[in-house]
């Protein structure tokens, strides 16, 4: 038993240990992503311009999405399996097997891509103008070629990540967006949106590049040739079938999502895009972060017949996505509008863009909640390689996503496509929890409720404090510009995380005398250090 402890309590440093660099890193990387974003709105705005290169790089966004998050979703797995046999030489071949296979299909389809370039875009964004059509048309052959090196730089993440290699892979998003931004302020000025295109397909190519050496020093060989015979290959093409119909299920959803919004005015594209950026922040930064760290552990106790430690895992870890998203969503909710306007508007991201997106991210935050608890439902399932489950739960969502997109566009416009997205995504997670609780019995509880309902309580003195504030200082604020503005938004921000963490603790909610334990032992360690440094 005092093995099983200490096994226990290594894997739980590793996986908080890989958390804080994920989260770290992330943090890095979506930092310099609504930089990027900035920039672009700053050069561009949400016009027609923008709607073409959203639209352009659609098509390659999706097939990299189908085709490499699949293989990313089934690999980690299948080389954690070989790797516990001890067959560590074997799964490293495996890999290059992989990696050569994704290289030439994605490449193969970004040669029909750009040859097909104008049908592409008449699929994706049917309602668009000739002129902005032929542009998106022109800016998808500079960017299909993204799909090769998308691909190719996610499977490296996942290979990495079998490691218990977190900072690297993590640290490459934010390479491609260094190069984002630097190509949009310089090539971007000299070329337009061209420059903005051609800048994209470089920040994906050092996002893979960055990785290699890394990569080489885990173990891994490149190695030219196709063995279609290895047991492990055809295992992941079994295992991926499913991961990819899923998927691509899934990005069928972006696309119907493109064509709706382009029936809509000007920007309406752009504007959900800047939504969705800003509603995934919180989701980008901290639940990506644990669902990554904790996915190994998750594939190996899974394979250890250890269900007891995946269950408390799951447990623990949706109490705390909760707590985390249903506040950062009503947050976002209640001051969507001055930290649009501080983050966006400026240059030709005009007062009509920041209404616009402000439509869409009320209502994209009103779900953050079940966004986030999605992510890390589907990889309990994929712990267990059932990749079928998912799949049959996400073609419901998806049905259901388009049937309210067609029904809502009408009377709601851009907010009725949010609303959509919002709606499905709760189902999903109903249909998600009801079926992985069949796994690890325990993981559903009538207690739920109750919890969420106390979170929503303590989320609602947080609206409460942010709205009192932010009217309290919007006069004020006005006259100084950018400076208001982000004192306006700080102070929106401080004031309601002080009233939801008094609520917290008035509502007693056993993570925070967790967390009040650890910033107790954290002093008391860095006391010990500086009285050791003082003698």
């Amino acid at each position: 038993m005092e093995g099983n402890g200490a096994r226990g309590l290594s894997t739980s440093r590793l996986i908080f240990k890989a958390t804080l660099v994920i989260a770290l890193f992330n943090l890095l990387s979506r930092v310099l992503g609504f930089v990027r974003e900035m920039v672009i709105a700053r050069q561009f705005g949400a016009t027609a311009v923008t709607d073409a290169y959203l639209v352009a790089y659609t098509i390659p966004y999706v097939l990299f999405a189908i085709l490499s998050q699949a293989l990313a979703a089934v690999v980690v797995p299948v080389f954690t399996e070989y790797a516990a046999r001890g067959e560590r030489r074997e799964a490293w071949h495996l890999s290059a097997n992989v990696i050569n296979l994704l290289f030439v299909v994605l490449a193969v389809l970004a040669a029909v891509g750009i040859l097909a370039a104008p049908l592409v875009v008449k699929v994706v964004a049917p309602g668009l103008p000739p002129e902005t059509s032929a542009l998106a048309a022109d800016l998808s052959r500079i960017m299909f070629p993204t799909l090769v090196f998308a691909g190719v730089a996610t499977l490296f993440s996942g290979f990495l990540n079998a490691n218990n290699i977190f900072g690297i892979p993590a640290f490459s998003g934010a390479v491609n967006n260094i190069v984002i931004i630097v190509a949009a302020l310089t090539a971007g000025s000299l070329f337009g949106i061209r420059g903005l295109a051609w800048g994209t397909v470089a920040g994906m190519v050092l996002s893979a590049l960055v990785q290699v050496p890394t990569l080489r020093r885990a173990g891994f060989r490149f190695s030219l040739g196709l063995d279609w015979r290895h047991p492990g290959v055809q295992k992941i093409l079994v295992l991926v079938m499913p991961v990819t119909l899923g998927i691509s299920i899934s990005q069928a959803y972006v696309i119907v999502d493109r064509i709706l919004a382009s029936l809509l005015p000007e920007g309406s594209i752009a504007a959900l895009n800047y939504a969705t950026k800003l509603v995934q922040l919180p989701v980008s930064l901290f639940v990506l972060a644990v669902s990554t760290a904790v996915f190994p552990s998750l594939t190996q106790w899974v394979a250890e017949g250890r269900l007891d430690e995946v269950s408390s895992a799951m447990r623990r870890a949706m109490r705390i996505i909760i707590l985390v998203t249903i506040p950062a969503g009503v947050g976002l909710m209640v001051l969507r509008t001055p930290i649009i306007r501080l983050l966006f508007e400026r240059g030709a991201f005009d007062a009509r863009a920041t209404e616009m997106t402000a439509v869409a991210v009320f209502f994209y935050a009103s779900g953050l909640v079940a966004l986030a608890a999605n992510i890390l439902l589907t990889r309990g399932f994929y712990a267990f390689q059932d990749t079928k489950t998912p799949v049959r739960m996400l073609g419901i969502n998806i049905a259901a996503n388009i049937i309210l997109s067609l029904i809502l566009i009408r009377p709601m416009g851009l907010g009725g496509l949010a609303l959509a997205a919002v709606l499905s995504a709760l189902l999903n997670t109903f249909l998600l929890v009801r079926h992985l609780d069949r796994r690890l019995p325990g993981l559903w509880h009538a207690s739920w409720l109750g919890f969420t309902a106390r979170v929503v309580l303590a989320a609602g003195a947080l609206a409460w404090a942010a709205q009192a504030a932010d009217a309290a200082l919007a006069g004020a604020a006005a006259s100084l510009g950018t400076a208001g503005l982000a004192l306006r938004v700080a102070a929106g921000i401080t004031a309601g995380l002080a009233a939801y963490a008094a609520a917290c603790v008035a509502l007693r909610f056993e993570e925070v005398g967790l967390a009040r334990r650890e910033l107790e032992n954290l002093t008391r360690r860095l006391r010990r250090a500086a009285f050791s440094r003082a003698r």
